[in-house]
């Protein structure tokens, strides 16, 4: 009876349009004061332990980093290394934009991030060269989503905060998934070129190759500098956001010289404004979490579905089920921060690793970033191309539709996930 009364006040709160973050803080005063005899003063105490995490501290950090490189002349050198690289294929702009995507998404964080970055410098280079505006939006917005699969991802840090899981090894656990996804994006990409006969840029030489990886080596470098850093143990993944955010500033200004440090304000009050906005939400979904397990929820939960004979695979259907349809109402950030804590505990229970189902709901959540009506990504991206968002849902369905069957093959193939941080000796 509780469950249905936490999650129904829940439900009514956001229906009247309040933002996800009251909105949970709301439902657990009120539950708390109507139904417990909880002190309400305890309430004070559980906010601020609630983000005493030193892992917490990545966020901030991560979000800073991924600005410096948005504004710092980092993507539009990604682009034309992967341009170089694969310009020559079918649709070789459209490749370039999945490629240099996975490349910015491996040192931003941040899906959005990563369709700002590359999407408003190579949409318009790709309707210059004769391609449609939709082909392109659909290729960036989709490919953008790789921000969050290919470490480092905020959306594994809040997972990771969560669940208390290892971030080092969920990250580790998102590079090879991240690496396949992005090769599926680029054959659904080269088909639709290819069927449609869409141009081609001239084949580059390895000369210019060279020249192209020389100018982009300092963004393709942090990449190594994060992961490798983290892997051999000289620093954790919080350390690893800060040293990103100082290597990015170093670049941005004084290796590119992109920027100037007038500039630095409006970059640091953006990234505080973000940071805030995110630690807010992690504040009351801390609360919720702190409910939800005082009245026992997940534990019943995971005896009802047990007792029903649902095993991992009918589990794993409903958690994707779900998990889809949140995407539909809220943003990633508020979906892990509501239901890790809920559906967690009942993956244990059924023996799925944690890091396993950590990356499937990263891929949920990458999803849940491209279709209406809450994704972000789209609106990101309709941003940039002025398109509507009707107009996007229709453009994005093809890569869709392959983030969707790549979905149901991270789900039901663990080994895809988990053979790579075993290897490294990480679990």
């Amino acid at each position: 009876m509780s469950t249905l009364i936490i999650l129904g006040l829940l439900i009514v709160l956001m229906l009247t349009g309040m933002p996800i973050s009251i909105s949970l803080g709301l439902t657990v005063l009120s539950f708390l004061f109507a139904f417990t005899e909880v002190p309400i003063e305890s309430v004070a105490l559980k906010l601020f332990t609630g983000i005493e995490k030193f892992e917490i501290m990545a966020i901030p950090f991560f979000i800073v980093a991924g600005n410096f490189l948005t504004h710092g002349g980092v993507a539009r050198r990604m682009i034309a290394f992967a341009t170089s690289l694969v310009g020559h294929f079918y649709g070789g702009l459209g490749l370039s934009g999945v490629v240099a995507c996975a490349l910015f998404a491996a040192i931003s964080g941040s899906s959005p991030a990563t369709v700002v970055a590359i999407g408003s410098i190579l949409l318009p280079a790709m309707v210059k060269a004769g391609y449609p505006m939709k082909f392109g939006a659909g290729v960036v917005t989709v490919s953008g989503g790789l921000g969050i699969l290919i470490p480092p991802s905020i959306a594994m840090i809040v997972y990771a905060v969560s669940t208390n899981t290892s971030i080092g090894a969920l990250f580790m656990a998102g590079v090879v998934p991240g690496i396949f996804l992005a090769f599926l994006l680029g054959v659904t990409t080269w088909h639709i070129a290819r069927k449609n006969k869409y141009p081609r840029q001239p084949k580059a030489t390895w000369g210019e190759r060279y020249k192209a990886l020389r100018e982009a080596f300092w963004g393709v470098l942090l990449v190594f500098i994060v992961m490798g850093g983290i892997y051999s143990g000289v620093f954790t993944p919080t350390e690893a956001a800060a040293v990103a955010a100082v290597y990015a500033f170093v670049i941005a200004i004084f290796v590119y010289k992109d920027m100037g440090l007038r500039d630095v304000p409006k970059v640091l009050i953006s990234s505080a404004n973000m940071s805030a906005m995110l630690l807010y939400i992690i504040t009351n979904a801390a609360l919720f979490s702190f409910l939800m397990s005082y009245q026992h929820v997940p534990e019943q939960m995971a005896n009802w579905m047990l007792a029903q004979g649902l095993g991992p695979i009918a589990f794993l259907l409903i958690a994707n089920i779900l998990l889809l349809a949140a995407g539909n109402f809220m943003e990633p950030t508020s979906i892990i921060l509501i239901l890790a804590p809920i559906l967690f505990p009942i993956a244990i229970k059924l023996g799925i690793d944690p890091i396993h189902f950590g990356i499937i709901m990263t891929v949920n959540m990458e999803i849940g970033m491209c279709h209406p009506p809450v994704g972000l990504n789209l609106y990101v991206a309709s941003g940039i191309t002025k398109m509507g968002i009707t107009e996007l849902t229709v453009a994005v369905w093809p890569w869709l539709l392959t983030m969707l069957g790549f979905l149901v093959l991270v789900t039901y193939w663990a080994p895809l996930t988990l053979w790579f941080p075993r290897w490294l000796g990480m679990m």
